[in-house]
Formats: C-alpha cells, structure tokens, sequence
C-alpha cells in the first residue's frame, strides 16, 4: 500500500478515534448525572415501577452503547499501531492484503474478509 494511502487511513482513524472518544465521554457524564440525581433523591426519580425499568433499561442500554465504543476505540488503537509497525492492511490472521474496500468500509479493521466470515462462524479467522 502507498504512504499516502496509509496517511489517509491514519488520518481517519484518528478522526474516528476522536468522535468517539467525546461520545463515550458524553454518555458516560449523561449516565453518571441521572444515577447521581436519582441516588440524592432528585427530581428525575421515578414514581411509578414502569418508569423505573424504563430507566433502568435506557441506563443500561447507554452502557452497552458505551462498552460497544470502547472496543471500536480499541481497534481503532490496534490499527495505528498496525500503521506504525508497517503492518497496516495486512489480516492478522492469515497475513493476507486487506482490499483497500474493506478498509475505506471499517478502516479499524485487523482482518480480509474471509477471516471475518471465518471468526464469524467461530473459526480462527485463517483460511
């Protein structure tokens, strides 16, 4: 792959790196603030038990929203190191070139295709 391919990939996810970096930090403040008002007894604390499973559930769900952006962080993380190391573009799996389509499609992701459908279906990724 060309250098100026590979800038253009790190410039990316560094962008997506930064987007959800501040939506993690936003959910967590937002998740953090409604347990905090309702443990002091504030006004959002429900009054009836289907608000309080609504939002238990709503609390939950941004949980698994932020834990989701995490392991994207994650990756996002793993493929710059990938880029430093010169490995970007190459599966983690099988060693083989990640077409520059599945890159521009999940620019974080560390395997081809066929490793993914491979990882998919509980395999070890290599073909």
């Amino acid at each position: 792959m060309k250098k100026a391919d590979i800038k253009v990939y790190q410039d990316r996810l560094i962008a997506i790196r930064a987007r959800l970096r501040g939506d993690v930090t936003s959910m967590a403040d937002v998740a953090l603030r409604k347990s905090g008002v309702e443990s002091a007894g504030g006004a959002s604390m429900p009054i009836h038990m289907a608000e309080l499973g609504s939002d238990n559930y709503e609390q939950e769900f941004t949980l698994s929203l932020m834990a989701n952006e995490e392991d994207q962080l994650e990756l996002i993380d793993q493929a710059l190191q990938r880029v430093e190391s010169g490995d970007f573009g190459k599966c983690v799996d099988c060693e083989g070139v990640i077409p520059k389509t599945r890159l521009n499609a999940i620019p974080f992701t560390p395997v081809c295709i066929k490793c993914a459908e491979a990882r998919d279906q509980g395999g070890n990724g290599a073909h």
